[in-house]
């Protein structure tokens, strides 16, 4: 389930014109506020409340480079994982695309996921909406959007990805009021993946054709929360 193009790296940039940061350097008092916390955007994902779920207790903890760069870059080595991700090789790569975005403005958040304890899963949780996927579908302000590895083959073909799916997605709908959506794009040729996001309540939307994929737009809807 990778970003739809290079990374996170390459997400939206928008720029005032010259004329405008002239105003804001000559007036105080329209002088732009100092930048919140990198991770307003997705409204504190390090201090989401854990999810109770019938495989454990499953919370979100933001990458840390020095201590998880090697278990990462293990699971992206992963033959499964790797036809997806195509972040396989040396730490190097892995480290530059989680580099990318802890050294961004918040748009996009790496996670583990540890379930009880113990970390099993990668996640990547963003702001669609300022996502070079945006360009792609209809998107709305505030989408957020889910990448999802499993890191042990031993947790894969269960159900586990979809009671995790499940549970993220309601995480994010807790925590993020203004959140309407939840997105994803999986590879087409994933259909594990496409089946987990359809049994977490998701809806196939369309075919997406992205750099580098044709995608699956998943779309689970605050909307129809109470039916799923």
């Amino acid at each position: 389930m990778t970003t739809a193009d290079a990374g996170p790296e390459d997400t939206l940039d928008l720029k005032l014109p010259p004329e405008v940061l002239a105003l804001f350097a000559e007036d105080p008092a329209v002088r732009p506020a100092p930048p919140a916390a990198l991770d307003d955007l997705l409204d504190g994902v390090a201090d989401w409340s854990p999810a109770d779920t019938s495989a454990g207790t499953f919370r979100l903890v933001p990458i840390d480079l020095d201590r998880d760069l090697p278990i990462v870059t293990h699971w992206m080595n992963d033959p499964t994982v790797a036809e997806f991700w195509e972040l396989d090789g040396p730490p190097a790569i892995a480290e530059k695309h989680l580099r990318a975005q802890l050294d961004g403005d918040g748009r996009s958040v790496p996670c583990l996921g540890v379930l009880d304890d113990t970390p099993m899963s990668y996640w990547e949780v963003y702001r669609a909406d300022l996502d070079p996927v945006a360009r792609y579908y209809p998107a709305r302000p505030h989408d957020t959007g889910i990448h999802l590895l499993i890191g042990g083959v031993s947790d894969r073909a269960r159900g586990l990805g979809a009671t995790l799916l499940r549970a993220v997605a309601e995480q994010i709908l807790d925590h993020r009021p203004a959140c309407a959506r939840v997105v994803a794009e999986p590879d087409l040729r994933n259909t594990p993946s496409v089946a987990a996001f359809l049994t977490a309540g998701f809806r196939f939307s369309a075919e997406l054709e992205l750099p580098g994929k044709r995608a699956a737009l998943m779309i689970r809807d605050r909307a129809f929360r109470h039916l799923l």
